[in-house]
């Protein structure tokens, strides 16, 4: 009996490691999603319009007719988007206020009884046709977990005295989201802030309608039982932790401040869910993300490229906040720094001295051919077949000697590290540690 036991022990022992081993692998829409490394998320609300409303003043909601933007010119802001590097862009359709930008038949706090266009006019259906313009994948952002006109606070729940029961509630929840997932066609990615409400809490069951209506989008903090998830990286800074894995064991849920568990992912994780660095470009009121005439300053060129090294440069991607002012563009000196950070960023990741593509070994040496000056490598994994490196090492070739410039862990989609300016003919890529054999997508090095 005592060695059937063991016998067992050992086979569940072994089945462990098995599964600890196995590829997880991506998604086409996490490979395309990695593949964008930049978005941008814009923020336009009826705060704009009465800076001093508090959401969770249950009542005190303003009318829909404060919110009348004179100028509103969704390509302006695409543009804008654009210049900057962006390849895709998020809408927040629906922020904790509970107002919607588009003619939602869930409620009436929406924009149809705002004086803009005369109660005739569609933000949503303006923002997608924008991004279809110009090349920018669509997104959508619409909190389920907070809403100030129908008295529900996170994660969803409808406070004592609200006008609507939980299950009312529920209801306006899947007819919003049914909307939005229906009449505006296929969406590059879907915002779920804070998370939502589980089933088992009472809350709606959203991952059929998602599975039915988008299943290709990606989903940031969406029902677990969701494809295509994303997780948060933990601050709103643009700083993702390192190591940093595309493989986790759960996805994350929180407001955007609560510092949570499990984000640095994990290597021997059993679902393909990367991190996206989500951070404002102003600083201020409102975090930054919603404008204010007086009282932000915007984030520098330098500032800006920094989080594009802390959150691209670490296997997650960028997603910057732009705001829209009352008149309905995005500022002009908001535009100016998009223009000269898409500009910057050019300088950072173009022309390299030397590059290796798609190369499948452990090691490899990028000959320069003569010594050149070098501080920075930018290299990446086909995370088609997972993330196989666990540690490796980056040498350089000084003084007829292999001098280590730069060491890591995770590399995913894409890893950069800067260094102090090294002279040097030669490169050397060492990955000490995997679970097969690496393939990597491009490995280039540059004097910046």
């Amino acid at each position: 009996m005592k060695n059937y036991i063991l016998m067992i022990h050992f086979l569940l022992l072994g089945l462990l490691c098995n599964a600890q081993q196995k590829e997880v692998i991506p998604s086409p829409a996490h490979v395309a999603w990695a593949e964008a490394e930049i978005g941008v998320i814009f923020h336009f609300d009826v705060v704009n319009y009465v800076p001093d409303y508090k959401w969770q003043q249950w009542g005190s909601h303003p009318p829909a007719s404060v919110f009348n933007p004179s100028k509103l010119d969704t390509d302006q802001w695409i543009k804008a988007a654009k210049a900057a590097g962006a390849k895709y862009a998020v809408l927040v359709a629906k922020h904790c206020s509970g107002f919607s930008l588009w003619p939602t038949k869930a409620h009436d706090y929406n924009i149809s009884k705002s004086p803009w266009k005369a109660g005739k006019g569609d933000i949503v259906k303006d923002f997608i046709q924008s991004c279809q313009k110009y090349g920018i994948r669509p997104g959508i952002y619409a909190s389920a977990s907070a809403n100030g006109y129908l008295h529900v606070n996170n994660p969803g729940k409808v406070q004592p005295g609200g006008p609507l029961t939980q299950q009312q509630y529920n209801e306006v929840v899947k007819t919003q989201l049914s909307e939005l997932w229906s009449n505006y066609g296929k969406l590059f990615e879907i915002w779920f802030d804070g998370g939502i409400l589980p089933i088992k809490d009472g809350g709606p069951d959203i991952a059929p309608l998602l599975k039915k209506l988008q299943p290709d989008a990606i989903v940031f903090q969406g029902p677990s039982d969701a494809k295509n998830l994303i997780r948060w990286i933990g601050n709103e800074e643009g700083r993702a932790p390192y190591p940093n894995w595309s493989r986790s064991d759960f996805t994350t849920s929180a407001t955007g401040t609560i510092v949570i568990d499990g984000l640095n992912g994990n290597p021997n994780g059993a679902i393909w869910c990367p991190g996206e660095a989500d951070f404002p470009m102003r600083t201020g009121w409102q975090g930054g993300w919603f404008w204010k005439e007086n009282g932000q300053k915007l984030l520098s060129v330098d500032q800006l490229v920094d989080s594009y090294y802390t959150s691209v440069g670490r296997n997650s991607n960028m997603l910057l906040g732009i705001v829209v002012d009352t008149s309905g563009l995005v500022p002009k000196e908001d535009v100016n720094r998009l223009a000269e950070f898409g500009s910057a960023l050019t300088t950072v990741i173009s022309h390299p001295i030397a590059i290796v593509k798609n190369k499948a070994a452990k090691d490899f040496t990028l000959d320069l051919k003569t010594p050149k000056t070098v501080n920075q490598v930018i290299f990446g994994e086909v995370i088609q077949r997972g993330e196989r490196i666990r540690k490796y090492t980056i040498a350089a070739w000084i003084d007829n000697n292999w001098v280590n410039i730069a060491s890591g862990e995770s590399v995913g989609n894409k890893r950069i590290h800067k260094f102090n300016k090294i002279k040097t003919s030669k490169i050397r890529f060492h990955v000490v540690e995997s679970t097969a054999t690496p393939h990597i997508k491009s490995f280039a090095v540059y004097d910046i």
